[in-house]
């Protein structure tokens, strides 16, 4: 049964919400902190989680993975050399989410993703 396993959709179709996913995790690694509406970051949260753990697992086919979803090949290298020093006593919980004030323009409830 897939009970209670629904996606956020995030108002849009199939394909541009995963290219939004794939853009944000990219700016995340890249930037180690973006802001972005709250849904965004809490969603996002998992995709960059799973690349940090591809990224301390350090395989051929971990690297290969991460190289299909991150746009940028360089910021997958610096990723995966980085990461096993980094986090490497962590057992999760890689990433935190701060709330701001609302956007001026729609009131839209605003985060501040980063990486810990």
């Amino acid at each position: 049964m897939r009970h209670r396993c629904r996606v956020k959709k995030l108002s849009k179709p199939a394909d541009q919400r995963r290219a939004l996913l794939r853009a944000l995790t990219t700016e995340i690694i890249r930037h180690g902190r973006i802001t972005t509406t709250l849904i965004r970051a809490k969603v996002v949260r998992s995709e960059v989680e799973k690349m940090i753990t591809l990224a301390k697992n350090g395989s051929l086919a971990a690297r290969r993975e991460a190289l299909g979803y991150i746009y940028d090949k360089q910021l997958v290298h610096a990723l995966f050399e980085q990461a096993p020093s980094r986090y490497g006593e962590r057992q999760g919980g890689y990433t935190r989410i701060m709330r701001t004030v609302p956007r001026r323009g729609d009131q839209a409830k605003m985060a501040i993703i980063e990486l810990v």
